[in-house]
Parts: C-alpha cells; sequence; structure tokens
C-alpha cells in the first residue's frame, strides 16, 4: 500500500505530457478537438493548440487550461479549390514555423495534427525528426471531402494525387485516428496498417451535453433545430421543402438553422422564395457550449445527409449522439454510415433526399409525443455507454503508448504560454 501510494505521487509530480493540437479548424467550435485537449489539460499535461481565427477573435487565448494561438483569419468563403488549396498551404507554411519554434523551446511529447487536410501532418517535421510522436487524426476522408466539395471527378488527376498525399500523410505519422469504423476499413485498405490505425468516434461529452429544463416561453413554439457545417452534403434544402409541405398543419413550428458554410446564401434564398422567412430563422457561428444551449431548447431535429454523396452516406454526424444526450428526439436521413450505429429504437428515420417522407416524418412525431419520448429514452440509454466520459481511456492509453518511449517532464506549479 505504502509503496502504490509512493508510486502516485512521484507520477503525479514528476510525469507529464506535452502535447500540441494543430488543425485547420476553429477551436472553440469544433468539439472533437475540445474533447482531446480538455481531456489532456484536466489531468495536468500542457496542452497548447494552434487554430484559425475569427474575424474579433484574440490571437491568444486560455480556454480550460488549454493555451490556443491563433494564428490565421479564416472566412468560409472559399469559390473553387485554388483558393481553399492557398489559404491551406499559407497554414501549413505558417504553423511549421510556429510549431518548430514552440517545441524548441517546449519539447512536445506528441503532436496530435487534425485534418482536413491530411498533409498538414508535414508541419510537425522537425519535431518529429528531434523525437516528438506524431498523431495524425482524419475527421473527413480527405479524397472523397474534396471530391464532394469542389465536385471533382474521381478519375481526375487532383483526386488521384489527393490519394497519393493520404497515403505520404498516414506513412509519416507515428498512428492514425480516423472518425469512425467505415472509414477505418477504407483506410486499412488502400493507406494505412491495421495496428497503427484507430478508430474513435465522435463521442459526445456528457459534461456539455446533458438534458436541460424548458422555459414556459419556449413552449409556446415547436422547434426544429439543425447545428453544423452547411455544406450541398448536408441535405438542408431537402428540410427547408420539408418545412413548406407542413408549416400550415404545424402553425407554432420553426426551423433554426446554426453554422456557416457555402450553402447557406443558397438556402437563405430557398427559404425566401418559398415564403418561409418566419419560419426558417438562420444564425451565425456559436461556440460549443452556447450551441449545447439551444440545442437542448429544441422539441425535435434533423439530420437530412444526402445518401448519394458518397462523402456524406459514410460521414458521421457528430450532432445525432450530441442530440441524444440532450435528451431531444433525432430524425435522421438512411444513410450507410447512420444505419451502422443507430436503429429505429432511438432514431426515426426517413428515405434519404425524399422531402415527403421527412414532412411526414415531423408530422408524426409532433402529433405523437409517446413516440418522442420513446425515443429520447432509448437514445438517452444509448449514451450513458457511448459518451466521452466512458470512451476517453482508450485515447489516453494511445497516447500513452506513444509516449513510453519519450522523455517525460516533471509537472510545473503553473505553466506560463510562451
Amino acid at each position: 500500500m505504502v509503496v502504490r501510494t509512493a508510486t502516485i505521487l512521484i507520477d503525479y509530480f514528476w510525469s507529464y505530457m506535452k502535447v500540441c493540437m494543430l488543425a485547420y479548424s476553429f477551436y472553440e467550435s469544433d468539439m472533437r478537438i475540445l474533447r482531446y485537449a480538455k481531456t489532456l489539460a484536466e489531468r495536468g499535461d500542457l496542452v497548447d493548440v494552434i487554430a484559425l481565427r475569427r474575424e474579433g477573435a484574440s490571437t491568444f487565448e486560455v480556454l480550460q487550461g488549454v493555451n490556443v494561438y491563433r494564428i490565421q483569419l479564416r472566412q468560409r468563403n472559399e469559390r473553387n479549390w485554388f483558393d481553399y488549396l492557398i489559404r491551406v498551404m499559407r497554414f501549413l507554411f505558417v504553423s511549421a514555423f510556429v510549431l518548430t519554434r514552440k517545441h524548441l523551446s517546449k519539447s512536445y511529447d506528441v503532436i496530435h495534427v487534425h485534418s482536413v487536410p491530411d498533409f498538414l501532418v508535414f508541419a510537425a517535421a522537425v519535431p518529429r525528426l528531434l523525437g516528438a510522436k506524431v498523431i495524425l487524426d482524419i475527421h473527413d476522408v480527405l479524397p472523397e471531402f474534396f471530391a464532394e466539395k469542389f465536385r471533382a471527378d474521381k478519375k481526375s488527376l487532383k483526386f488521384r494525387l489527393l490519394l497519393l498525399a493520404e497515403y505520404i500523410s498516414v506513412r509519416f505519422s507515428d498512428h492514425v485516428i480516423i472518425a469512425n469504423d467505415l472509414w477505418y476499413e477504407r483506410l486499412i485498405k488502400r493507406s494505412a496498417r491495421a495496428d497503427r490505425c484507430t478508430a474513435i468516434v465522435n463521442y459526445p461529452d456528457s459534461e456539455v451535453f446533458r438534458p436541460r429544463n424548458r422555459s414556459v416561453a419556449v413552449k409556446e413554439k415547436f422547434l426544429i433545430t439543425y447545428p453544423g457545417t452547411l455544406n450541398a452534403h448536408q441535405g438542408l434544402d431537402i428540410a427547408i421543402h420539408a418545412v413548406a409541405k407542413i408549416k400550415d398543419e404545424i402553425p407554432d413550428l420553426e426551423f433554426h438553422i446554426y453554422g456557416e458554410g457555402p450553402a447557406k446564401p443558397a438556402l437563405v434564398d430557398l427559404s425566401l422564395q418559398l415564403g418561409l422567412s418566419q419560419i426558417v430563422i438562420f444564425h451565425e457561428f456559436l461556440t460549443c457550449n452556447q450551441i449545447a444551449e439551444v440545442m437542448a431548447l429544441s422539441d425535435l431535429s434533423v439530420v437530412p445527409k444526402r445518401a448519394s454523396s458518397e462523402f456524406g452516406n459514410e460521414a458521421m454526424s457528430t450532432k445525432i449522439m450530441e442530440f441524444m444526450s440532450l435528451g431531444v428526439p433525432v430524425i435522421v436521413a438512411r444513410t450507410k454510415v447512420d444505419t451502422y450505429y443507430h436503429n429505429e429504437s432511438r432514431v426515426k428515420f426517413f428515405e434519404s433526399e425524399n422531402s415527403l417522407d421527412l414532412a411526414n416524418a415531423i408530422l408524426l412525431l409532433r402529433r405523437d409525443i409517446k413516440l418522442r419520448q420513446f425515443l429520447a429514452s432509448n437514445a438517452s440509454a444509448y449514451v450513458k455507454n457511448h459518451n466521452w466520459h466512458e470512451k476517453k481511456q482508450l485515447y489516453l492509453q494511445l497516447v500513452e503508448g506513444l509516449c513510453l518511449r519519450t522523455s517525460r517532464t516533471p509537472k510545473p506549479i503553473r505553466r506560463i504560454a510562451n
């Protein structure tokens, strides 16, 4: 007992990890990165994040013990693949410089790079040469993501070059994390070794996504909510057409859309054309904590992805399980990935790209409160065993395993960012 206590005390005072997360995204709105960083920081590890900056945001901030460095301004208004590439390449070179400078002063144990793009992992080239371990976390498979975003032919040179970039990036990394099991199977067939690849889905953080009590004022409306990136494969136009079909049958209906993305102008125009300006309401960016509060007030959520999109058919929606954690029933398009993870006992499926079927599903759940309660109850039971609190040990074991051969550093009493 004395030996065990002494071992724990020695570990606490003399061993901690230094981790840098690198992402071409906005840290405060990317729940996947937030979960990793928060988990490490809560253990006492030093965690730096190098990410994008929104207009008006500070270049440096400490959030829940995480040092956040915002090194490049970004607006989601890329007109074509060349615009996107130029901005990504600029971020690659700037982040490589910043990361190298910080590594020389802090000597990171692990560099955790988040894709897209995959080749951002090469910003960690110098730290890797100096002994840091590198994790590539593939949120979205880049070749299919690119083909969907810019309508590129899968036989094109661009697509093949992206396949090559994926292969080289994966091989450069010490370990690869992939965002769902379908993509895990695809990745180990074409780029990764199975023993160096792990599937970790976007489990909800139960501390952030927990049921709230709804106010009486909110109950005067029947609220449907969609939060997320607004791309064509997300199928928000299908949801708007469904709302148009049932607006007279549900006079208290409001459909709130939160997010940014290239499809947003067309979606706003569509809602105006269909006379839905007072029913379909668009909102700007919110942080993860803010959007969780909004989501909790919903009566219903819709995830109307297009199954005809190869990327959309296999891209797992983070919001499904987050709504489950909040106790909000979800209507989901029948896609390959969502039928892989879920069933009719906890979500209501509809035929993908069929606005009439979606409209009927909304009407059914609006009228049948017992069905809503049934779905919400089963979903809540499911996420009790499928949330980040229950699954985070997989990530911690992975990182600890990579660090076994690296030197560890005494824990400081206070951490001061450089």
